[in-house]
């Protein structure tokens, strides 16, 4: 991130090693001082005295331009610093940026109006140079707070992080510096301790608060075995973790470098953007000469007639508006995504997601819970209650390691039971297992442990059979020599799992569904959630095919997933989506990570996406519209027929104006509603096109500029001044 930092410094002409709130305060301060300066030229402009009538004295026995010329001397030098140092490094470089005709448009207009000063008599417009000035310094520091404001959320949670942390050494507590913990190292963790470092608990158990970095508000609950992330809140207990992962390793800081690196990453439409940027400094250039040769030597006007209208030409084609269109959206999104739990690791995928047009989702981990849970159960009543029955069969599995045992445990802790000590525990292989608990005798496993030890079913056998038949494994019980009940575990649908899958139907967005289950299965679960395509029976190297095949199609494919065997298929994807409890290998491919583990964050990614595309879109077209009608309204193209010319003063407030009403339409990104629907782009006939990684990829032409779209964005930019948003 630092070198991002250095060269944005250098870019815009800062000091070296001067990071981005410093640039920041400095960019600030240069505005200040310039918007001061710039308001006691306008009060002895021309411009002031035919608006207001109002004619100043001037002290000192100056005239009106010698004073101007003072105040603006140092707003052009002090003010427009950055900008000269800035175009020195990028001429050096042969780039024409920004920073270059923002410099040729300042030192021009201010050298013509020094000599019209001192040397030879005509119309001055130091007001016009402040204004330019203050409007592009406005612009720069908004975009530069957008910067330092977007990663406030990370910041907070660096922040979070304790400065020290507890590790036993030499069987000993010794206090240490968080960065000073190694791997394998264990730590002690106290109740109200936040967290060091992410590892796995080794003894002891209890809840922890980890909505800093999933968002979700209840405490987990974190036994031996369990993984605990750095920054995260201890709530009750005491216990002790094993170190995995220290440093830069940490799920904090990967969290950082992702936000970091889309943050300065460059879109697609960034990439056109700045071509763009220098295309139309040259043109400026060019224009400019052209319109001073045309009416000096063509038109026959004077010289200084003529240099006036070169210098408004370069003045009001200042490609501000154009530089920033892009990268504002980008910096505000990228934030706004990383508040709601949803990383975008480079601004590629931050846009490319919206244009999605199928996705496809791993089912376990991310459509379901990726581990078995008891989600039924069914006691006879007679011998035991429903309650009694989850109490004596977790009793009995407490002997047991095996995963259904363990779901059955975990259910009845969540819901409060007390378990009692089993004794002469038996595990039956292939069966399940005995034991006595509380001098009842309990038997849990499958159906032949039944017939075997002659327990009669009785009313069970259909309500087993309805379980079964959505998908779900029974787990037979018996008290005493009769039938208890039945337990059904099934690895549960998320809950807004089929919420996602409404909404992004109702987005125009086809989802499929992929699993290594049989198919019968599959259309259980995909019924379930209202899911048509479904990929069952499909082997880990084979998940990447599945991908490819509905790319052949001609569709642009979102792959959502969380394991090692999903990465195939997350690179093969035209957007790569990972879940946050996944793999590390699922996360590191992926283009998007969703932190809390929800797949209702889909649609924040697909919405927030649009949102930035729409953004990206009005920006451009606007900044683009801007300079067409600019330039041949400047060069005086009207004059011959109505006397009008645009005025050095008038060219700089319509280019500031631009700049901003760029940057605040970028802003408004901040009030997008992530748990609402997006509306669609329109799906036109996609084109193929390779990627450079290999993987098919398909563009569509985008859609013209709607007059809608420039309604709805002017009414959404008043609407944000009246509230005072900016």
């Amino acid at each position: 991130m630092s070198s991002d930092k250095g060269a944005m410094a250098q870019e815009m002409g800062h000091g070296a090693g001067k990071d981005i709130d410093g640039m920041v305060r400095d960019m600030r301060n240069r505005l200040l001082v310039t918007f001061v300066l710039t308001i006691l030229i306008y009060l002895y402009a021309p411009m002031f005295v035919k608006l207001t009538g109002v004619v100043l004295p001037v002290p000192f026995g100056l005239s009106k331009d010698v004073l101007m010329f003072l105040f603006a001397t140092p707003a052009v030098f002090y003010g427009g610093w950055v900008f000269y140092i800035g175009a020195w490094r990028a001429l050096r470089n042969g780039v024409f940026n920004m920073a270059v005709l923002v410099s040729l448009s300042v030192l021009a207009g201010y050298s013509f109006s020094v000599g019209a000063t001192f040397l030879f008599k005509a119309e001055v417009f130091y007001e016009a140079l402040g204004m330019l000035l203050v409007f592009i310094l406005a612009g720069h520091w908004l975009e530069m707070r957008a910067r330092s404001g977007a990663s406030k959320a990370v910041k907070a949670l660096l922040n979070l992080a304790p400065p020290k942390a507890t590790v036993i050494r030499n069987a000993e507590p010794v206090e240490v510096p968080t960065s000073e913990v190694l791997t394998n190292d264990v730590v002690l963790i106290r109740p109200g301790d936040k967290i060091p470092v992410d590892g796995e608990v080794t003894q002891g158990e209890s809840s922890v608060d980890e909505s800093m970095i999933t968002g979700e508000s209840m405490p987990v609950k974190k036994v031996v075995g369990g993984k605990v992330t750095g920054a995260t809140i201890n709530k009750t207990g005491t216990f002790q973790f094993r170190a995995t992962k220290v440093g830069a390793d940490t799920a904090l800081a990967q969290i950082v470098k992702l936000v970091q690196t889309a943050q300065n990453s460059k879109a697609p439409s960034q990439r056109f953007a700045d071509i763009a940027a220098q295309v139309l400094t040259i043109s400026a250039i060019v224009f400019g000469v052209a319109t001073f040769a045309g009416w000096y030597w063509f038109a026959g006007k004077t010289p200084v007639f003529a240099m006036l209208l070169a210098i408004t030409v370069v003045v009001i084609a200042c490609p501000d508006a154009l530089g920033l269109a892009t990268p504002m959206a980008i910096m505000v999104a990228s934030g706004k995504g990383a508040q709601n739990g949803i990383l975008f690791k480079d601004a590629t995928a931050l846009e490319e997601a919206g244009r999605l047009q199928a996705i496809i989702f791993d089912k376990t981990g991310t459509l379901t819970i990726g581990h078995p849970q008891v989600v039924e159960i069914v006691a006879d009543g007679k011998p035991v209650t429903d309650k009694e029955l989850l109490r004596l069969v977790a009793s009995l599995e407490q002997s047991s390691e095996h995963p259904l045992g363990q779901a059955v445990i975990v259910k009845a802790k969540a819901e409060g039971v007390t378990l009692s000590a089993a004794s002469n525990f038996d595990a039956i292989a292939g069966q399940g297992a005995r034991a006595t608990v509380d001098g009842r005798t309990v038997l849990a496993g499958n159906r032949k442990l039944m017939d075997d030890n002659h327990i009669a079913l009785n009313g069970l056998n259909d309500r087993a059979r309805a379980l079964e038949q959505k998908g779900n494994t029974v787990v037979y019980c018996a008290v005493d020599g009769s039938a208890g009940g039945l337990i059904a575990i099934a690895d549960a649908v998320r809950p807004n799992a089929k919420k996602a899958i409404e909404q992004l139907a109702g987005l125009g967005i086809e989802v499929a569904m992929l699993t290594g289950d049989n198919q019968g299965t599959a259309n259980l679960v995909g019924k379930e959630l209202g899911i048509k395509t479904i990929f069952a029976e499909v082997q880990p190297g084979q998940k990447a095919e599945k991908v490819k095949e509905m790319q052949a199609r001609g569709l642009r494919v979102g792959m959502v997933g969380d394991g090692i065997n999903d990465a195939p298929a997350l690179a093969q994807a035209d957007v790569g989506i990972a879940i946050g409890a996944g793999s590390d290998v699922a996360m590191e491919t992926a283009d998007v990570v969703l932190m809390k583990s929800d797949p209702f964050d889909v649609i924040g990614t697909v919405s927030l996406s649009r949102a930035t595309r729409r953004k990206m879109r009005q920006n451009l077209w606007w900044a683009a519209g801007y300079n067409i009608i600019a330039f041949p309204l400047a060069a005086g193209l009207l004059y011959p027929w109505t006397g009008w010319l645009l005025s050095p003063e008038v060219a700089a407030l319509s280019m500031s104006g631009s700049t901003l009403i760029v940057v605040a339409n970028a802003l408004l990104l901040k009030r997008v509603k992530m748990n609402e629907s997006a509306a669609p782009d329109p799906v036109v006939p996609a084109i193929a096109i390779l990627r450079p990684k290999g993987t098919l990829s398909r563009r569509r032409p985008q859609r013209c500029f709607q007059m809608a779209d420039f309604r709805g964005f002017c009414l959404k930019l008043i609407e944000s001044f009246l509230h005072g948003v900016y």
